[in-house]
């Protein structure tokens, strides 16, 4: 049974796309577009209010699994809340390469890491001349702003006005580059970026439209909390995860020779004032070494979660609340010990999924949920509407509008497509793609091998199962890599641009490389 009911939902997702490749044919509509795409903002939400303001809040690593309006079972974060209970909570929003960088070039672009040319978080910085949605909100007369986490590279294109933390940056008295000038700030960094962004609403020209991208560095390691939080878990015996102690059995080689096991891989900083007791090993300091990890990386999020609230009530009082969107995301999902790890890049349900809350006061239903298949990919077609701006057609995502009315169209993804790049590279996570639907999910892990994954997502939600072998699920295996051959066409993937991308880094790295080691023999 299980095999017909994936074989069917399968068999109406590729009508449904053969369907649209005909439309496509007829008209010149770009497939990649909802069919109502069309359709403008004012259609949507009315005529009655001017071109909203738009802020999109991203943090860095922070998992759903750390948000009260999620179910978490750890923490509260009654700010962040708010902006559920007042607008929509996305359930499946999904990361198309779970990793920093990467991420937030798909959202400046709406486009895949192997078409904005930003696969991974090594030395090549995030190509600033092409296309973004911010330049495009430009031309339709909207100011826009980009204050925190940038991370790529590069000096940001495309805002009217930038001040970004310098790589990472630092949590306690950061530096940060405003328009090109660094300068040191004292404060503790998630004060500071809310501060700045603050400040910059205040200071805007008022005749215009805005969009402003107000991005956390927070909870990214190595997590340090500001003095007010930093005892907030100390005294909390913080639940174990279900699968904390999970063995991979029936998964590849991939999940075994990853390097980010809380148990072996996460050290203990060597300026930490908290010590393991002496004598403390194996399961027992697994568990120590998870409590550390997580007293620290909740306090940070509690910062974020009190400096959200104080951007919202400043929205309020200053009156800019009724007609701004307000988005609050992650780059990706990251491990809280599910399956015993940290950090993020495989694409299991953890560090697929982002959070994603949207409020918009009188537009969006306050405390509404959508269930649909999201993704970072959709937020620059999302922001190009509300702006009542052409979105171009060579952007891939889908305008979120129609599900922030609660009409989800009938054309919408009911798949989608993943790919991560970053190996050899940090924590060891193999190469790897794969295709996701509401009930399935099918992985290929290709470097260095040719192994695969199946996961029934309505009988194993925790991925514990790995069913490739499993001849009960043959149908179903063959209809998703048909459909997984399906999307790296749509979305113009392939094995050989893979290996040209990778040999192009490879080239630039070593050329890199080259031009360190002859500046240094000067």
């Amino acid at each position: 049974m299980a095999a017909m009911d994936g074989r069917d939902g399968l068999k109406d997702l590729m009508d449904n796309y053969q369907r649209r490749d005909f439309l496509k044919m007829a008209t010149g509509a770009v497939l990649s577009l909802p069919l109502s795409g069309c359709r403008s903002f004012r259609q949507r939400f009315g005529s009655d209010r001017p071109r909203p303001n738009i802020v999109f809040i991203m943090t860095d690593d922070h998992d759903r699994d750390a948000l009260s309006c999620y179910g978490s079972r750890v923490n509260a974060t009654p700010n962040l809340d708010r902006l559920a209970k007042e607008g929509m909570r996305f359930e499946h929003c999904l990361c198309t390469n779970s990793i920093c960088a990467p991420s937030r070039a798909v959202v400046l672009t709406g486009k895949y890491s192997h078409i904005n040319g930003k696969i991974d978080n090594g030395r090549d910085g995030f190509d600033g001349s092409q296309q973004t949605f911010p330049k495009l909100l430009q031309t339709a007369g909207y100011q826009t702003a980009m204050i925190g986490k940038w991370h790529l590279r590069s000096e940001p294109t495309g805002f009217d006005y930038w001040n970004i933390l310098p790589g990472q940056g630092k949590y306690h008295d950061p530096d940060m580059i405003e328009m090109g000038q660094r300068k040191k700030h004292s404060g503790y960094v998630t004060d500071l970026i809310t501060d700045f962004s603050i400040n910059w609403l205040k200071n805007r020209n008022s005749e215009k439209p805005f969009c402003l991208m107000y991005q956390h560095k927070a909870p990214h390691r190595n997590w340090q909390p500001d003095d007010k939080h930093a005892d907030m878990y100390k005294h909390t015996d913080i639940p174990i995860p279900d699968t904390f102690d999970d063995d991979y059995s029936t998964r590849s080689d991939a999940a075994r020779q990853q390097a980010m096991t809380i148990e072996e891989h996460l050290r203990v900083p060597a300026d930490t004032k908290v010590k393991p007791p002496e004598g403390l090993t194996g399961k027992e300091l697994k568990k120590w070494k998870y409590q550390r990890y997580m007293e620290d990386y909740l306090a940070c999020v509690a910062s974020v979660d009190d400096n959200v609230g104080r951007f919202l009530d400043y929205l309020d009082e200053s009156g800019l609340s009724e007609n701004t969107i307000v988005f609050y995301t992650s780059d990706q999902g990251f491990y809280l010990g599910t399956h015993g790890w940290f950090d993020k890049r495989f694409m299991y349900e953890e560090s697929l999924h982002m959070p994603l809350l949207v409020r918009y006061p009188g537009r969006v239903r306050a405390g509404s949920v959508n269930d649909d298949l999201v993704s970072n990919l959709d937020f620059a077609s999302t922001f190009l509407e509300l702006a009542g701006a052409k979105t171009p057609d060579d952007i891939q995502g889908e305008s979120l509008i129609p599900l922030l009315r609660g009409k989800t169209p009938k054309t919408w993804r009911t798949s989608f497509y993943y790919h991560y790049y970053e190996y050899p590279g940090p924590h060891s996570v193999k190469r790897h793609y794969g295709v996701r639907t509401e009930r399935y999910k099918l992985i290929h892990f290709y470097y260095d091998s040719d192994a695969w994954e199946l996961y029934d997502l309505k009988k194993d939600p925790d991925e514990l199962n790995n069913l490739y072998d499993n001849h009960e699920y043959a149908e179903v295996i063959a209809d998703l890599k048909m459909e997984l051959k399906r999307l790296r066409k749509h979305y113009g993937d392939s094995d050989a641009l893979t290996k040209k991308i990778l040999n192009e880094s490879l080239t630039q790295r070593k050329k890199a490389l080259e031009k360190k080691q002859r500046l240094q023999t000067k």
